[in-house]
């Protein structure tokens, strides 16, 4: 049992990575890894408990992926940036990154 409700939060989290970066081939990419990665380091898990909380955990990370982030698109023609949330996004807040946080993560 445990072992399909592992699988079951694996492809969850890689739905929404899927869906919430869709068009932007490097935030798949390194989201996917990420995932991936923490998967990886509890592949040795054993107590029930423990399978439990981090299952809860996945699900919460699905949760805020699909419901609390929204990919900006550039728009080339004017060199700005347009925000279209879903209406899975209905009554999450806006945080804009700074000019600063742009600088360091380009």
């Amino acid at each position: 049992m445990a072992r399909e409700g592992v699988l079951s939060a694996y492809r969850t989290l890689l739905r929404a990575t899927r869906k919430t970066f869709a068009g932007d081939s490097l935030m798949l990419k390194e989201s996917a890894v990420e995932v991936r990665k923490k998967f990886e380091e509890n592949r040795n898990v054993s107590s029930d408990g423990e399978i439990q909380r981090l299952l809860q955990d996945a699900g919460e990370a699905s949760h805020f992926i699909t419901n609390m982030i929204v990919q900006a698109k550039l728009n080339s023609g004017s060199g700005s940036y347009a925000i279209k949330p879903d209406k899975e996004h209905a009554g999450a807040t806006l945080e804009l990154p700074s000019e600063e946080s742009i600088r360091k993560s380009g």
